[in-house]
């Protein structure tokens, strides 16, 4: 949940560098089961293999490079040299220093610095993708929305909701939890920030999930020309909708950018890459989350009972199933110049990745990381929405949407019982999930 955006940071996929070819037993392109992390070669562990999260084998790995390599290496043809962070604190250091540190090429693994883009691929910006002060101007010609006053304001909404989606469940029977329960609350807060027509707003669900998507025969998309495609007509619909609210105005996100000082003149990339920031952010994030808590209480039915008997522990549940779920599983930075990091030499335009996943499981900072404890102590220290000035702009949204979904759940449910494993987001990036089945039974 990262501006990261409304929940978490993010800006648009320039190229799936996943799809790589490694020479290593940990390549994206292997067929077959993925080997136990202790058989691969060091040198060939590839952290942005898509497989890793989607098959739910990343912890393994990860623990692995924060033992033996914090700081690991890695060159691809298609994104030239990437550094990979595992620990919590080289991450946390990079994070709070962009002047050292860059957004400005992309916060999520690309092209090497200077490369030209294939032909047909948009050049999208957006603001988290910039380094101050062009990022502080852009970024607080929007943030208005989620201020604690209007968070105020929206309470009572996004309360209301809650209760008619779980009151709307079958008791009995298995239904998928993301379709019914974490996509459309979500997607409802959504449209409302943006004032979107409601009976479209499935169009924005659609529009993030397609942003980060790996294309892959029967995937979210197949190929980069219909993510293209896709995005063109969101960019297309949302030009409406500034027409619109150039002549009437509202206190939506729209308007906002439409008539802010520093985000009206935008060029249509720059409009469609802060759109796509807002609605990944808005939706990705506190969606997996919501789905996440599900998986973790099931996981740990003790820390379920815990929180049943005493949910005044709710807020500190919230926080600890953030760190234990991690949305966004990194972010990226480029190197200003060369730069020593961990005993290792980091070119100037070396891409670096921050994985937020494998800090907030550093055993270094979290006692028992893997395990979820809702009365961890320093669970609010977690990454998952980043440090300094990228950090999540949308954080108390995410924390209130997923405060009131569990004090309406524990007033309605004596159980959420998960039917099978949930089915994952086939990506490096999203750490979520695309298919949970449930069943409920509501408190007689």
């Amino acid at each position: 949940m990262s501006e990261q955006p409304l929940s978490v940071q993010e800006s648009t996929p320039e190229v799936s560098v996943s799809e790589a070819r490694m020479p290593g037993a940990a390549g994206a392109s292997m067929k077959g089961p993925l080997p136990a992390a202790a058989d691969v070669a060091l040198e060939d562990i590839l952290p942005v293999n898509p497989r890793l999260f989607s098959e739910h084998r990343w912890h393994e790995y990860f623990a692995r490079l924060r033992e033996e390599d914090p700081v690991h290496f890695n060159e691809t043809d298609v994104a030239g040299r990437f550094w990979s962070l595992t620990r919590y604190e080289d991450i946390k250091k990079v994070d709070t220093d962009w002047k050292n540190f860059s957004s400005a090429n992309g916060i999520t693994l690309g092209f090497p610095v200077g490369a030209e883009l294939p032909e047909g691929m948009l050049n999208i910006s957006t603001f988290i993708a910039m380094d101050p002060p062009v990022h502080d101007a852009q970024r607080k010609a929007v943030a208005g929305s989620v201020a604690p006053t209007n968070l105020g304001k929206m309470e009572a909404l996004i309360r209301q909701r809650t209760c008619d989606v779980l009151d709307s469940l079958p008791e009995g029977e298995t239904f998928d939890w993301v379709e019914t329960v974490s996509i459309e609350l979500t997607t409802m807060m959504l449209a409302t920030l943006f004032d979107f027509p409601f009976e479209d707003r499935r169009k924005l669900t659609r529009w993030s999930d397609v942003t980060f998507a790996v294309p892959q025969p029967g995937g979210i998309i197949e190929t980069v020309d219909q993510r293209r495609d896709e995005l063109l007509e969101c960019l297309q619909y949302f030009q409406r909708l500034k027409e619109e609210r150039l002549q009437n105005p509202g206190h939506d996100l729209v308007s906002m950018m439409a008539h802010g000082q520093d985000t009206k003149d935008l060029s249509p990339m720059e409009y469609l890459g802060n759109l796509l920031l807002l609605i990944v952010g808005g939706n990705d994030t506190t969606r997996n989350t919501m789905s996440g808590s599900i998986y973790a209480l099931n996981k740990f039915p003790d820390q379920f009972t815990k929180l049943a008997a005493n949910p005044s522990l709710i807020p500190s549940m919230v926080a600890e199933v953030i760190r234990w779920q991690t949305p966004l599983a990194y972010m990226r930075r480029t190197a200003n110049h060369d730069v020593e990091l961990g005993g290792k030499q980091i070119k100037k335009d070396d891409q670096i990745l921050m994985w937020y996943a494998s800090g907030n499981r550093d055993e270094r900072v979290f006692e028992n990381p893997d395990d979820l404890d809702i009365e961890r102590p320093n669970a609010r220290q977690h990454l998952s929405f980043g440090f300094g000035v990228h950090r999540c702009m949308g954080n108390r949204l995410a924390e209130l949407q997923l405060r009131i979904l569990w004090e309406e759940l524990l007033q309605r449910f004596d159980k959420i019982e998960m039917q099978a494993e949930p089915e994952r987001t086939f990506s490096s990036f999203v750490n979520g999930y695309t298919h949970l089945p449930v069943k409920v039974s509501r408190k007689g």
